[in-house]
Parts: C-alpha cells; sequence; structure tokens
C-alpha cells in the first residue's frame, strides 16, 4: 500500500505547479500589453483617404495651396460616389465657398514638395453635421447590417488576428468608416478577443458558436479580411496578397496584390488594401452578395403548448362538450416606413436595434440615411398601423402617424 500511495504523494505537488503554471500562462494570454489597438471614432466626421494631388505652380506655397484644393475637390466627389454607389463623375459640383464650409481638416500622408511642383497622397476630413444633409436629401443610401470584422494576416508560416499588435491591426483600426456603406463592428483587440476572434474561429462552420459570438459583439455576420504578406528578404521588397471574405463558411468575394518597395513601404501598402478591401465589400453589398446569414439568428425558444382543460362531467355522469375557442388567423406581415432623428451615426444603429426588438418586426432597416437630419427605416410588421404603434408605445417610444403606413418616433 505505502508503494501505491507514493506516486500519488508526488503526482499532486506536480498537478498543482502545472495548474499554476498554466494558470500564469493564462493570465499573461489575456493580459499582455502589447495587444489591442482601439478603432479610430468615425461618428464625428467623414474621411476620404488616398487623394493623389500632382500640381506646379509659380512657387511651392502656390503649389501647395493648390493641390489642398484639388484634393477637397476630389474628396468631395469620392465620398459622394461611395454613399451613393454611383461614379465618381455623377457627383454634384459644389462651390469653392460651400466646399471650405465643408471641409474640417487636411490629412497629409504623404507628400514632396519641390520648388515648383508638389506632389501629394491626402486625405480630406467633411464635417459629418453639414456633410449629412448634402449626403442624405442626394437619394437614398443602402447601409449594411452591422458586420464583425475579423482581420486575418498570415506572415510565413504563422496566421494571426488579435493575438498581438501588428501592421494589419492597426490598418483596419486606423480606417474612418463614416464614409463607407458598411456598418463594421471592429474590436480593439484587448481581453478576451484574441480568445474568441483568431485564425481558427475564420475556419470553423458550425453555425452554433457563431451565434454566440455575434449576439456578444452585436453584430449580424461576419468580415474576414486576409492579407498573405511575403517578404523577398528581411527590410525588402514585400508582397501583400489581399482576400476578402464573409461569413462562417468564408465565402470569397475578391482578391488582388499589391507591392511594397521596403519595409517602410509596407504600412502605406496596408492602407491601400484596406481601402481597396472596403470597396469589395461595399461593392458586393450593391449587388445583393452582402446579405446577413439566416442560419445565425438567434430564435426565441418557442412558447409551451397550452393545457387542455378537462370536460365537464354532469352530476349523472354525462360528459359535456366543451366549445372549442375559434383559432385566430395568422396577421399579415406589413410594411411601414419609420422616420427616426439621427444626429449620428450611433444613433442609426440604435434606432434599428431598438426597432428590430418591438415584438412583432420581422426586419428594420435604414432606407434613407442622413445624419444630422431625419432617416427612414423600412419596417417589417405582423399587423396593422394600430397594433404597430401600440407595440412601439409600449415599448417607449413616442408616435406619431405622418399618413397611412408612415410613422414618425422619437423617444
Amino acid at each position: 500500500m505505502s508503494f501505491l500511495r507514493r506516486p500519488f504523494a508526488l503526482l499532486i505537488p506536480v498537478m498543482a505547479l502545472s495548474l499554476m503554471l498554466g494558470g500564469s500562462a493564462m493570465r499573461a494570454q489575456l493580459d499582455g500589453t502589447n495587444r489591442g489597438i482601439d478603432p479610430y471614432d468615425s461618428s464625428t466626421n467623414f474621411e476620404v483617404g488616398g487623394v493623389q494631388v500632382d500640381i506646379r505652380a509659380a512657387n511651392a506655397e502656390a503649389a501647395r495651396s493648390e493641390g489642398w484644393r484639388r484634393a477637397q475637390i476630389l474628396g468631395w466627389r469620392i465620398l459622394w460616389a461611395r454613399t451613393h454607389n454611383r461614379p465618381i463623375d455623377q457627383a454634384p459640383d459644389l462651390p469653392e465657398s460651400t466646399l471650405s464650409g465643408l471641409v474640417s481638416g487636411i490629412i497629409i500622408e504623404q507628400e514632396q514638395i519641390g520648388p515648383t511642383r508638389y506632389i501629394a497622397r491626402l486625405g480630406v476630413m467633411f464635417d459629418r453635421a453639414r456633410t449629412g444633409q448634402l449626403l442624405g436629401v442626394s437619394g437614398q443610401i443602402t447601409r449594411s447590417a452591422p458586420m464583425l470584422l475579423i482581420p486575418v494576416m498570415v506572415t510565413g508560416s504563422s496566421s494571426y488576428s488579435f493575438e498581438f499588435r501588428n501592421l494589419w491591426q492597426r490598418a483596419w483600426a486606423e480606417y474612418r468608416t463614416a464614409g463607407s456603406t458598411i456598418d463594421y463592428v471592429r474590436t480593439a483587440g484587448r481581453g478576451i478577443d484574441p480568445l474568441l476572434l483568431n485564425y481558427p474561429q475564420t475556419q470553423r462552420r458550425g453555425r452554433g458558436w457563431w451565434r454566440l459570438l455575434l449576439d456578444q459583439y452585436g453584430a449580424a455576420d461576419i468580415l474576414i479580411a486576409e492579407v498573405d504578406l511575403r517578404r523577398l528578404y528581411p527590410g525588402g521588397p514585400a508582397t501583400g496578397i489581399f482576400t476578402a471574405r464573409y461569413g462562417p463558411d468564408g465565402t470569397f468575394l475578391g482578391r488582388f496584390v499589391l507591392r511594397a518597395a521596403n519595409s517602410s513601404a509596407i504600412r502605406t501598402m496596408f492602407d491601400e488594401g484596406v481601402r481597396r478591401i472596403d470597396g469589395l465589400y461595399r461593392q458586393a453589398l450593391a449587388q445583393g452578395l452582402l446579405r446577413p446569414d439566416p442560419s445565425l439568428v438567434i430564435l426565441a425558444a418557442p412558447l409551451p403548448p397550452a393545457l387542455e382543460e378537462p370536460a365537464e362531467e354532469t352530476t349523472d355522469g354525462n360528459t359535456l362538450a366543451t366549445a372549442e375557442e375559434p383559432t385566430a388567423a395568422p396577421a399579415t406581415i406589413q410594411s411601414f416606413n419609420v422616420q427616426v432623428a439621427t444626429p449620428d451615426a450611433a444613433s442609426v444603429q440604435r434606432a434599428e436595434l431598438d426597432v428590430s426588438r418591438v415584438g412583432g418586426v420581422a426586419s428594420a432597416i435604414t432606407t434613407s440615411l442622413a445624419l444630422g437630419g431625419t432617416s427612414v427605416m423600412n419596417v417589417r410588421f405582423a399587423g396593422d398601423a394600430a397594433a404597430f404603434t401600440a407595440a412601439l408605445r409600449a415599448q417607449g417610444w413616442n408616435v406619431t402617424v405622418v399618413n397611412g403606413n408612415t410613422l414618425r418616433i422619437s423617444r
């Protein structure tokens, strides 16, 4: 007996030490300081990046001023075309005085200044409150459902996303998404994010775990932005193979190749890769390909069946038949236009989420976006206008009937 007890006596301290080391490793994996990049806030400005200008003038100062003026004009046309999914040449021309009032800043991404020449890649920032009205009243804007973004970087034999800070994650965190028609859900990559949103997770096809993740992050589907970085030699030329996918099945949307002359140019290459992948996603949305997967929706548990009441018996032993209640016919799905004030992008998402939670609502999608004004949602509801109005008021909304199936709501 003593011979049998000795191995177990030695094994217990070893197991305890292993658990302590494993716990320390787990804490180190979750609490690492070299992780996490906060996404830029895109709610206050529209930004258009990558505007190329090449200007000649009498002197360097005049060339730079003219380059910034040209960048404002090109930036406005790119922003209008991006939000309306139309060619850039269809963008309306604005007077310089109006355009100057819309621009809130110029971002210098790269510039070369000569005695009489100015070559630069600039970013133009537009004030959201002023520009939102011009973009909102110009036409209907189609915006996607909230999409959880997972940036994946492959280099050498390693594939990772949020395990540690990297240039691909930083490029997506610094990308201002206000001018895009894609509603990105971007995480900082801290806490438990590296354990939940990693490369192996993007290879899983099962819907059960994806439903829990999307519910936790408040998204409807997944976007996977991949880059395969290949270096010729350390510090030398590099090639990036960029791939856009979406959904748990990793549906392929597009692929392109960019090249960097050296390691210092990789960050610029990644910024361009983010812009082009966003273009692939916007193109897929315009073609109707970027639709949330119905299998990712968490369905409510069905109500338990009603208990049948026993039949009543008379004093003489005879059974009285119970009258069956008539079965109510299923309510018809009707479409309503709901107007709601949207001062910023966050209010649009909150309104869609709150209305979609109203009992009987099948879907709530913003069909006309007016940041800083009144946006319009198309809501499909199982019932008539009176029932829909009552359901909204029960959730704390103030409801005003504009006409027919058009309602105006406010908190």
